[in-house]
């Protein structure tokens, strides 16, 4: 009787995630309704991936959260006039059970809950969105544009632009967008158009041009207007270079997705996007590790203050290190990438200082890059102006990862098992490992994974976002 007890119990799971999908789906793409469950977002996941986040809520409320009790709130959620904004699902059902033992007023209570955003008049127009260059980070931000393709989808991948154009180039383009050995197959079926020169993913048309420089290009014979263009190529880092890009027809903004050089402004999501002003033009998406320090810091630094610090980034190699023993300009890189640790430079440290200015000339910094292929981990070394221990701070941190403005960046592990290949695909900006915290009087040290691909390219999306004026409630309001 047990055992079919547990199957019985798994089986009621399982359709019932089954049952969720199609009204997740629908709620995205007619009223542009995002549906998370702390944090995790629910949008095209699996009937696995949706019982599995729903495991995760222990983790941060320390009671279960069963399918048959969220699932009324999807439903009253699609009954609802609600637009444009991201739903916390968990959080409502939750909340809501704390308080009633029945079904009765769901409705009533979603209706409260989420008043702001019903019957919301969505002035916000769809804008052209252009990647210039097809690399790591520049594929990434092509799976998550393409993942929200829908009628209230409001950044539109539109084209990418590429130097070469030899024979079989679109095909093998295709084919990487496909298959990824880190990130595994694309989710969905990708099409190339040989005649007219561009690849269809899940219906979304991109154009592929081939360029040798950013200011010979007329997006404007695309049908491309008042595009942003993100620069994912790392060549260009300053005013001058990046400005060749609004020299094209049609191109508006641009972003780096790199750190830049002189005044341009060095955004981290969740930190300082409120500096973007409506006038800026060029803009830069910070690095993947100061995305993912920076969070953590500007959350120490609220509550403690930070005297100063040290940053050791144990980071995944990169493509412009070497796969075998070669010559190399900088220092190290030309050694065999798989099989070296390789000491080198990182401005990360000082970096967190453009986007935080109140640790200017606090920290210090330094990077290992090790043979794997993705995944970092940022080792923070820190003097404090008050005093902890780590019961203390893991307990903050993990209320900063659940319920404070910076939730969407930082989150938040107790696993004494997890490794760095468990943080493949993981969209916070750098997760704490709070098994290896360490705090005693007015130091700590702490660990921080972070997927140095894929979350700094959800990052990037966000600063994307904040640049064209794309901004969505949060609810409920925290």
């Amino acid at each position: 009787m047990t055992a079919d007890k547990h199957l019985q119990s798994w089986q009621e799971r399982f359709e019932m995630a089954e049952a969720m999908q199609p009204l997740l789906g629908k709620l995205y793409r007619n009223q542009g309704v995002e549906v998370v469950l702390y944090g995790k977002p629910l949008l095209n996941a699996s009937t696995i991936e949706i019982i599995k986040s729903h495991r995760l809520v222990r983790r941060h409320v320390g009671e279960k959260l069963r399918l048959r009790e969220s699932f009324p709130f999807v439903e009253a959620l699609s009954k609802l006039a609600v637009k444009q904004c991201k739903v916390d699902i968990g959080k409502l059902a939750v909340n809501y059970w704390r308080e009633h033992q029945d079904a009765s007023q769901i409705e009533a209570y979603m209706s409260q809950e989420l008043a702001s955003a019903i019957d919301h008049e969505d002035t916000q127009q769809a804008r052209d969105v252009v990647l210039y260059g097809f690399g790591r980070i520049g594929r990434l931000l092509a799976r998550l544009l393409i993942e929200r393709t829908g009628v209230s989808n409001k950044l539109c991948l539109r084209a990418i632009v590429l130097r070469g154009g030899r024979k079989g180039d679109l095909e093998k383009r295709a084919s990487l967008l496909r298959r990824d050995s880190v990130h595994g197959p694309f989710n969905g079926s990708v099409e190339v158009d040989e005649d007219n020169n561009a690849i269809i993913a899940n219906g979304t048309y991109i154009q592929v041009i081939y360029a040798n420089s950013p200011d010979e290009i007329d997006y404007t014979q695309y049908g491309i207007n008042n595009a942003l263009v993100v620069d994912n190529t790392g060549i260009w880092k300053d005013e001058d270079g990046l400005g060749l890009h609004l020299k094209s027809k049609g191109a508006a903004k641009v972003l780096l997705t790199a750190p830049a050089k002189g005044a341009i402004k060095n955004i981290v999501y969740g930190v300082n996007e409120n500096d973007i002003l409506d006038e800026d033009t060029i803009v830069s998406a910070a690095s993947c590790t100061t995305n993912a320090i920076t969070p953590v810091l500007k959350a120490v630094n609220d509550k403690y203050g930070i005297v100063n610090g040290h940053v050791e980034t144990i980071h995944s190699y990169t493509n412009d290190q070497n796969l075998i023993d070669n010559y190399h300009k900088a220092d190290r890189r030309g050694r065999s990438a798989p099989l070296n640790m390789v000491i080198t430079e990182t401005g990360a440290a000082k970096a967190v200082a453009k986007a935080l200015p109140v640790l200017a000339g606090k920290l210090t910094g330094n990077a290992i890059r090790v043979p794997t292929p993705n995944v970092s981990m940022a080792i923070i070394s820190l003097n404090l102006n008050g005093e902890t221990n780590k019961e203390d701070m893991n307990e903050y941190l993990r209320k900063v990862a659940l319920s404070s403005e910076l939730q969407n960046q930082v989150d938040f592990t107790e696993s004494t098992e997890i490794v760095s290949s468990d943080l493949v695909g993981s969209r916070y900006a750098g997760v704490v490992d709070s098994q290896a915290t360490i705090a005693e009087g007015n130091r700590t040290i702490l660990y921080v994974w972070y997927d140095n691909e894929f979350g700094y390219s959800c990052q990037v999306v966000g600063v994307m976002q904040k640049m064209l004026g794309l901004q969505y409630q949060s609810l409920p309001n925290l």
